[in-house]
């Protein structure tokens, strides 16, 4: 049997990339969604799919039920972001249509409140996945991987350094942009504390990149990682560009709009997004993850962990896609009989999304010391 998977932003960044990695699977006839016909035309006939590729007309603003009626998918890959100004309309009507979903979202509270559709999803026998990305679905799985090595696991402090050169669209750009100087919550000391975005500017020195320098990022780990490890007491997600010069313009203006002068950045996403393009030149197209645990091993010693993950040859969009690639992949061969709605949590484990990650030019470095 052949699933038809529908990806919306098929011809996107993201979608792109996922589309080209599930295009060659005898399982998946790839459908190619978005709101210009002739871009997701020309995408589709350009596919080395197995089977021939569908394109599609498809606008998430509009009415998504009947669109997906009109399309009869089995499953839905959403990449059109930014996350964080959309409600569960293109999930919702999944279930109606009773196919699978899965995006790749990066918002706090999307991702995080997923759950509120789980009886509908299970009544409807189908499976919905958000944050089927770098986080929260990579990040569980560092700790989760790290963590039978820990008689207590107090801290983690991670995070990613985007490769100036590097595909980057409106979207993804706004998605940034719209924490950057407003105020969230993450787990200091055992509490709950209010930090602002791209703000606490700290370096992080990495294998092979260097010095590269990371602010505060609010994502959905913030949320569900305190209740998943309850003995964790400090938590630390951040960001940052590859050039510094980038990273303290951006930091600089998150102090206008934490005073009050700016309502928000993300209006202002496209003209800053040609701005940022000036510099790619100065850029390369290596791109970081990282992380650190510390605690006490079983021992009763202080343990200290970390794992790093290099990109090259820009690569580092294939990291966050890995989730949803996967997923599709599975649900199409029916191996996966999960059903609800759900955080991408303890659906991929370290290990298979590393696998998934050979052949491309991204290395491992684990530095694990007691």
């Amino acid at each position: 049997m052949v699933s038809r998977v529908l990806v919306i932003g098929g011809y996107g960044n993201f979608g792109s990339y996922i589309a080209n990695a599930l295009a060659d699977d005898a399982s998946i006839r790839l459908l190619i969604g978005g709101r210009s016909a002739a871009k997701a035309q020309a995408f589709a006939a350009g596919l080395p799919a197995a089977h021939p590729a569908e394109a599609h007309v498809i606008d998430i603003a509009a009415d998504v039920a009947s669109a997906l009626a009109r399309i009869a998918p089995d499953i839905v890959i959403h990449t059109t972001g930014p996350f964080q100004t959309q409600d569960y309309r293109v999930a919702q009507a999944c279930i109606v249509q009773g196919c699978h979903y899965v995006d790749l979202a990066d918002a706090r509270d999307f991702v995080a409140g997923v759950g509120t559709l789980d009886r509908q999803a299970r009544d409807k026998d189908v499976l919905i996945v958000s944050g089927a990305s770098s986080v929260p679905c990579l990040t569980a799985a560092v700790i989760d991987d790290y963590l039978p090595g820990f008689a207590q696991l107090d801290q983690v402090d991670y995070g990613i350094s985007a490769a100036q050169q590097t595909n980057r669209g409106l979207a993804t750009t706004s998605a940034v942009l719209g924490y950057v100087g407003k105020p969230f919550t993450t787990l200091r000391d055992g509490a709950m504390r209010v930090v602002h975005g791209w703000q606490g500017v700290h370096s992080e020195q990495y294998p092979e990149l260097g010095t590269r320098l990371f602010g505060n990022c609010d994502v959905p780990d913030l949320a569900l990682f305190p209740a998943r490890y309850p003995g964790l007491r400090t938590q630390r997600f951040s960001a940052g560009h590859e050039l510094a010069i980038l990273h303290l313009g951006t930091w600089l203006l998150s102090w206008v709009v934490r005073l009050g002068l700016v309502r928000s950045l993300a209006d202002h996403a496209e003209m800053l997004l040609r701005l940022s393009l000036l510099f790619d030149r100065f850029g390369s197209s290596r791109s970081g993850f990282h992380m650190d645990l510390s605690g006490t091993g079983h021992d009763g010693a202080p343990r200290h962990a970390r794992f790093f993950l290099i990109a090259r040859s820009g690569h580092g969009p294939y990291i966050p896609c890995m989730p949803a690639i996967l997923l599709a992949r599975r649900l199409a061969r029916g191996e996966t009989v999960q059903r609800g709605a759900v955080p991408c949590l303890d659906l991929i484990t370290l290990t298979d999304y590393l696998a998934a990650l050979e052949g491309l030019d991204i290395s491992v470095v684990r530095e694990d010391a007691a």
